[in-house]
């Protein structure tokens, strides 16, 4: 995840202000001055200069070539620093050719969403197809139950104005949009302000929203060891020889362990996911044997571990006093 923050304040910036402002961003994060250095397609560079944009701002320099190389992006900016520019221009995501003009126009779908309006125009519209569409939380979720708009094939998911919605009471519509996601979408998050309860919305939604996951391994593999637990950790922050070590001998039993005879599995946080959450607890209990699944679950996890429950038509019970002997 990238995040690129531009200090707010009470009047728009000149250019000539921009030179003594001090820029919050990612590390890794580049800063790209010009359109013409951000890799963009030619034809895609003529519309932006067709449409009255010479330099992008300081926001679109610092979010575009991050969104185009499909990472996980929170930007942050005053309003009218050109925000929602950093997720309409984006390199072009396939290339169509037709043999006439209105079969060219055909292809091209873009649908807006929105409450208010006529649902049976928007069920129609969805059902011909859109490659895009723009809306509001609580329709687009209708649409969603009403099977008229199709996720599996969504790539990118936006969250424009991220603070407005949350204001708007839309926190728990938006969750509910973002479980019929396919696990690999793509998340933008773009705001003016970045209180808490958006960041704390970025660790369900959003692929490494810390910036230092190791750190959280490292931490709660020193506390059980503390308890005395043969532990061992491996995290993407470790070089690839020791983390293939520790599964050499991991797999071995060299630490007491075997793999094929794993029957606990631990959910330290819950998946956000529950593609991924069945991914997780398929590692116990194989080739027959039995397994068991434990998640620590908080109180904003809870809608999490309902919507598992209804959609795999299981019950998750709280621990019983005798897990051991269901291992």
């Amino acid at each position: 995840m990238e995040v690129a923050t531009v200090p707010r304040t009470r009047r728009l910036l000149k250019e000539e202000d921009m030179t003594k402002i001090e820029f919050e961003t990612s590390e890794e994060v580049d800063v790209t001055p010009t359109f013409d250095t951000m890799g963009l397609r030619e034809d895609l560079l003529r519309g932006i200069y067709a449409y009255g944009f010479e330099k992008p701002s300081a926001i679109q320099q610092r979010a575009i070539k991050q969104i185009i190389k499909g990472r996980d992006v929170i930007a942050q900016s005053q309003s009218g620093t050109g925000k929602t520019a950093t997720f309409c221009v984006r390199e072009t995501q396939a290339l169509i050719l037709a043999p006439t003009r209105e079969l060219a126009g055909q292809i091209q779908k873009c649908h807006s969403c929105i409450g208010g309006t006529n649902v049976g125009e928007d069920i129609r519209k969805l059902d011909y197809g859109q490659h895009v569409v723009a809306g509001t939380p609580g329709r687009v979720f209708d649409m969603i139950r009403r099977r008229s708009l199709r996720t599996r094939a969504i790539k990118m998911l936006v969250l424009d104005e991220a603070d407005e919605m949350l204001n708007k009471g839309f926190k728990e519509q938006i969750y509910d949009v973002y479980r019929y996601l396919p696990p690999a979408t793509q998340v933008c998050l773009i705001s003016a302000t970045l209180p808490h309860e958006i960041l704390e919305m970025t660790n369900k939604f959003m692929t490494d929203p810390n910036p230092h996951p190791g750190e959280t391994v490292d931490w709660l593999t020193e506390k059980m060891r503390e308890a005395n637990f043969t532990v061992s950790s491996m995290h993407g922050d470790m070089p690839q020889k020791e983390r293939e070590s520790i599964m050499k001998e991991f797999r071995s039993g060299a630490r007491g362990l075997d793999v094929p005879q794993v029957s606990l599995i631990i959910n330290y946080d819950l998946p956000n996911n529950r593609e991924l959450y069945i991914h997780r607890i398929g590692r116990s209990g194989r080739y027959g044997r039995k397994g068991v699944a434990i998640n620590f679950v908080k109180n904003d996890d809870i809608r999490i571990l309902r919507d598992i429950e209804q959609y795999y038509s299981t019950q998750i019970d709280e621990m019983p006093m005798n897990v051991a002997d269901l291992i």
